[in-house]
């Protein structure tokens, strides 16, 4: 390898690495406010160790002046999901971006590893607008459910530890702890439903609980004193009793008086 400067290499795949991981995780907040439900968990994103890629590329027998060509995944964004048919969704809206480029993908799932490896990959062209002008980085996306992430983030930190040649007791354990995670996926699919509609459900009650001890500061600051504190005493009864119900018509009560409120105190 040539005397190369790491840090200017790299530091266009550092950049791509933040700027997808906020229009990913954009993506989910949009989603959620327009459908109610994001088929994205989280988002996180690395760029590949120094270490990394001297051995990828020396694996792969790429030569030093083509590491931008011959390492795909210097750049790479993970994308976590609850339920395996979110994994196919996400990735339809990404081949659907005009923001970057498919260069091609593989289905781990359907077609998973020896090992037991399960995941969705997606290479993609991305721009990067540096100091210096435009270029183009390759980047690889890997969209998997949380099982299936446990799984591979085991399988890697052995691999790490056996330098890639895992004793076959090892793997077999692992090839059984890769079929446990996807039973654990596939009845958490039969069960979808029942998931999102108590999440649902949760996400409404804590709303509802939020927006009344708003209302309730925002008596006080009408001076509203009395009427503040005679909320937060009913507040705190229906609370104790998980009567979420009421709590909804206490909201709907307090959005009134707060009206009334505003209207008795213009600014």
């Amino acid at each position: 390898m040539d005397g190369r400067d790491w840090s200017l290499f790299l530091q266009p795949y550092e950049q791509a690495v933040e700027e997808l991981k906020v229009k990913f995780k954009t993506m989910r907040t949009e989603l959620k406010s327009r459908e109610d439900y994001a088929p994205i968990e989280f988002v996180t994103g690395r760029v590949k160790r120094i270490s990394s890629i001297l051995d990828k590329a020396k694996r792969l027998n790429v030569s030093d002046d083509r590491l931008h060509l011959g390492i795909e995944d210097i750049a790479g964004i993970r994308i976590m999901c609850q339920f395996v048919d979110d994994i196919y969704r996400v990735a339809s809206l990404i081949r659907m971006r005009k923001d970057l480029k498919l260069v091609y993908e593989k289905d781990y799932i359907t077609n998973y590893k020896e090992s037991g490896y399960r995941s969705y990959h997606m290479i993609i062209e991305y721009p990067v607008q540096t100091a210096l002008g435009h270029t183009l980085i390759l980047a690889e996306i890997q969209i998997r459910t949380l099982a299936m992430n446990f799984w591979a983030t085991i399988e890697h930190s052995l691999n790490y530890k056996y330098k890639k040649d895992l004793p076959e007791d090892v793997k077999d354990r692992l090839q059984k702890a890769a079929e446990a995670a996807n039973l654990l996926d596939n009845e958490m699919t039969t069960i979808r439903k029942e998931i999102l509609d108590a999440q649902m459900k949760f996400e409404e009650n804590s709303s509802c609980v939020a927006t009344i001890l708003s209302g309730i500061q925002k008596l006080y600051s009408f001076h509203q004193v009395r009427l503040a504190a005679q909320y937060q005493n009913k507040f705190n009864e229906l609370f104790d009793l998980e009567d979420y119900e009421a709590l909804e018509q206490l909201s709907l009560e307090l959005v009134a008086d707060i009206a009334q409120a505003r209207k008795n105190n213009p600014l």
